[in-house]
């Protein structure tokens, strides 16, 4: 009886070894590296936002002291650097916070949804109202960055302001209803974002001692509270006749 004989199956062909990923592309590609990059981009904005809060205060001691620092921010590093050569720095590194941010941001949203596709029937509890409206928050201080930018720097929305004259850019917004609830809004949700962010940053960064998260959510609502406090002051003293 004859023993029927089975062809080998050829071998696949080698394909070569797989290009190796750097680091940077290989941190970018992880879920911690996303978180990472989020918690860094994080600190970054928010030591902006105290600088840029204790800036905006200077209004209340006239227009000779805020206009004079609005110049000298104009002339910082000076003669190494020439004229605003340091608030185009300055706003290059914001910039590239704010997009590592927001992108970091979606993208773990869109590996949180793949990874349950199926929604949960009940709401999950025990989440603050600071976590759950995150991404609206983000959205609406996004939205609110470009109007900042069309009031206060360009002057478009601004009619009424003076090129290079901050203060009385800030008095002529702020006499206006629909600037000051613009305003408003978006500090109450930069400091809800500040609240849970600051945190979870903290988090991100390798703090997990329950003692130390704890002490950091305490700081991060008392840091939320006092920067909110803070850059709500002005349109309040604008409205209230304190700044005029």
């Amino acid at each position: 009886m004859a023993t029927a004989t089975r062809t080998p199956t050829p071998a696949p062909p080698d394909a070569g070894p797989r290009p190796r990923r750097g680091p940077l592309r290989t941190l970018w590609g992880s879920t911690i590296g996303k978180k990472a990059v989020m918690a860094v981009s994080g600190l970054i904005m928010l030591a902006y936002l105290l600088v840029h809060m204790f800036a905006n205060l200077k209004v209340f001691f006239g227009p000779e002291e805020m206009n004079g620092y609005a110049h000298w921010l104009r002339t910082l590093g000076e003669p190494l650097l020439r004229h605003e050569w340091f608030l185009w720095i300055a706003r290059f590194v914001l910039l590239a916070a704010v997009v590592l941010h927001g992108v970091s941001a979606y993208q773990l949203s869109r590996r949180d949804i793949a990874a349950r596709p199926v929604g949960y029937r009940h709401r999950r509890r025990g989440g603050s109202y600071a976590t759950r409206t995150m991404r609206w928050g983000g959205v609406i201080i996004a939205l609110f960055v470009v109007w900042h930018v069309l009031d206060l720097t360009t002057g478009t929305v601004n009619p009424r302001g003076q090129a290079g004259h901050p203060y009385e850019n800030i008095v002529a917004g702020f006499r206006t209803w629909y600037a000051n609830v613009i305003y408003i809004v978006a500090m109450l949700a930069v400091g809800l974002h500040i609240r849970h962010g600051f945190w979870s940053a903290a988090q991100a960064l390798g703090v997990t001692r329950p003692g130390a998260v704890r002490l950091l959510r305490g700081g991060a609502t008392a840091l939320a509270l006092v920067i909110t406090a803070g850059f709500l002051s002005v349109p309040l003293g604008v409205m209230t006749g304190v700044v005029d």
